[in-house]
């Protein structure tokens, strides 16, 4: 098996318990199917570089995973049928790394500065 990180972006029009459910379904898929999922994180409600079908915004949402390629390809599958889904990318990695991704590292920088003044 081999180790991916899955990123995808959900319509903003959701909310963001649904994102959450939708992540958990994306990691119960992957671990029915024979995979191992590592970090979940929810990134929230960010800005799109572009529009996407009218939409300037979505909710982001990473996966960690450990997992055979036909797990990827159901994966793959299984959101391009989504409609909530309106992009998803999945990356092989070398490692996968503890710590935050810096999207949320940011937004704790942000905090602490805020904190601060």
């Amino acid at each position: 098996m081999a180790l991916y990180e899955h990123i995808f972006i959900a319509r903003p029009d959701i909310s963001p318990a649904q994102m959450e459910s939708l992540l958990e379904e994306t990691k119960a898929l992957i671990e029915e199917k024979g995979g191992k999922t590592g970090k979940t994180e929810y990134w929230g409600l960010r800005n799109l570089a572009y529009r996407i079908n009218k939409s300037r915004k979505g909710h982001y949402g990473l996966i960690d995973m450990d997992a055979p390629a036909d797990v990827i390809a159901e994966l793959d599958r299984i959101q391009r049928l989504s409609e909530d889904v309106i992009r998803h990318m999945t990356v092989r990695v070398d490692e996968h790394s503890e710590e935050p991704s810096a999207i949320l590292s940011k937004k704790d920088d942000r905090r602490g500065r805020r904190d601060r003044n």
